[in-house]
């Protein structure tokens, strides 16, 4: 095994990463997807080698924790013996419906290709820094919209042919607009602005580029009206260009016990599932079925507790693993989560994300939120239109932490006014009122 990575590396199996919980591990398998029986297996070995949790993150890479160097070491072997082969090198990412999706207005796989290939080329992989990426999106039902790319290509439809959006440095919506190119251009473009972020360091970004790309055609803001970005979850059912099925079923807060995949993963192969996709958006996609057969292991997926309706209030809550998976955390992070979504479900209406942090690493969310409860040596803070890393104005003891965010949620049900949201309630009510009901103690 390789030295450990620092935090905010890629955690590749050869280079896992140190967390609050052990080392961690990321796999983003070369074919897409796995077998139910590889699935199975790694499931298996997960709970063997790690702490028993396996996730699905925001971007549809696999992640098992708390490994130890030596169980990371079996893992790996267990892997190779599965068969499964890994991604290694600079990310360039398609959707996990790439060449079936029937709402896809081109098929992203063959310039994903030809820039892998450029790529390999060149010394890049050994002068870009591991979070560099690209992505290459053919539209259709699995939005890639809120995956962060230093380079971002997207399908655009032009005249009876395609064309591809070029932009830098963020999400579909906080990425620069730079320039719409054919096929060849967008390779040639996309290997240049590699290029020329390794020039930076290692520790650059397509986002440090003062001029990446000179625009060729279009202004910035022509380009950036071709499409209108998307915050889909690929939750349901989804009709493919080969007249079969897929069904997307979600995990709760990204993570769930490795036994539960694995019982999860038993039911579909009894219902003839060919192979499963890990998907953005913190999703696994079951392919190759009728629509019943999909609707069936929606209804078995419920039982184990996956998320099946995109309605569920636990996609609005970002949650780390929390104490007492993990050695940082100082709330019970699931089981706040949980109760909020079960009693409080209203609060959760999609306006805003909850993030509900173990610590003040902030790891499920480092972005700012309407609300984020932290734990921390005083108990359990809410920091308003914050981090997980900012300075909590009130605190409530941990047990109360559930309780306490029950009361904000009632205090803004009450001052919210007719179809407003809760997040525009939240912003009206302000710190102060809010973090006075979240710390006040109940009395019942």
């Amino acid at each position: 095994m390789n030295a450990f990575q620092r935090r905010g590396a890629c955690p590749a199996l050869s280079t896992p990463m140190q967390t609050g919980d052990g080392l961690l591990v990321r796999l983003n398998p070369v074919a897409g997807g796995l077998s139910p029986k590889a699935l199975i297996g790694l499931s298996e070995s997960a709970a063997r080698h790690g702490n028993g949790i396996m996730e699905i993150t925001a971007r549809g890479s696999i992640q098992i924790r708390g490994l130890t160097a030596a169980s990371a070491g079996q893992l790996a072997i267990e892997v190779n013996a599965l068969g499964i082969v890994v991604r290694t090198g600079v990310p360039v990412e398609t959707g996990p419906l790439a060449g079936l999706d029937q709402q896809e207005i081109a098929d992203p796989r063959p310039l994903a290709e030809a820039i892998r290939a450029a790529i390999a080329k060149t010394d890049l992989p050994s002068k870009l820094g591991p979070k560099v990426s690209v992505v290459v999106d053919g539209g259709g039902a699995v939005s890639l919209d809120a995956v962060l790319a230093d380079i971002r290509l997207v399908a655009i439809p032009e005249r009876g042919s395609t064309r591809w959006q070029l932009s830098t440095g963020g999400t579909a919506i906080t990425a620069r607009p730079q320039a719409l190119l054919d096929e060849a251009g967008a390779c040639e473009a996309a290997l240049a602005i590699l290029q020329a972020v390794a020039a930076k360091g290692r520790e650059s970004r397509a986002r440090d580029l003062t001029h990446p790309f000179t625009m060729t055609s279009g202004s910035a803001a022509s380009l950036s009206e071709r499409r209108h970005p998307t915050d889909s979850i690929p939750i349901g059912i989804l009709s493919l260009v080969n007249h079969a099925s897929t069904v997307g079923i979600a995990l709760p807060f990204g993570s769930m016990p490795a036994e539960r995949i694995a019982k999860l993963c038993t039911e579909a192969a009894a219902r003839g599932t060919e192979e499963i996709r890990p998907a953005p958006q913190r999703t696994l996609l079951f392919m190759g079925l009728t629509k019943k057969v999909c609707a069936d292991l929606q209804q078995a997926a419920s039982t184990f507790g996956f998320v099946t309706d995109v309605a569920d209030p636990r996609l609005h809550i970002a949650a780390c693993p929390g104490e007492p998976a993990c050695a940082s955390g100082r709330i019970a992070t699931r089981e706040v989560a949980e109760t909020v979504a079960s009693n409080h479900a209203g609060l959760l209406d999609g306006s805003f994300t909850l993030h509900i942090s173990g610590c003040a690493k902030g790891c499920a969310h480092p972005a700012t939120a309407a609300l984020t409860l932290v734990g921390g040596e005083n108990g359990a803070g809410l920091v308003v239109d914050g981090t997980a890393k900012a300075l909590p104005p009130r605190y409530s003891p941990r047990y109360e932490a559930a309780r306490g965010l029950g009361r904000v949620a009632e205090l803004a049900d009450s001052a919210r006014h007719s179809n407003e949201t809760f997040a525009a309630s939240l912003a009206r009510l302000g710190e102060a009122a809010i973090t006075d009901a979240f710390a006040r103690l109940s009395t019942d």
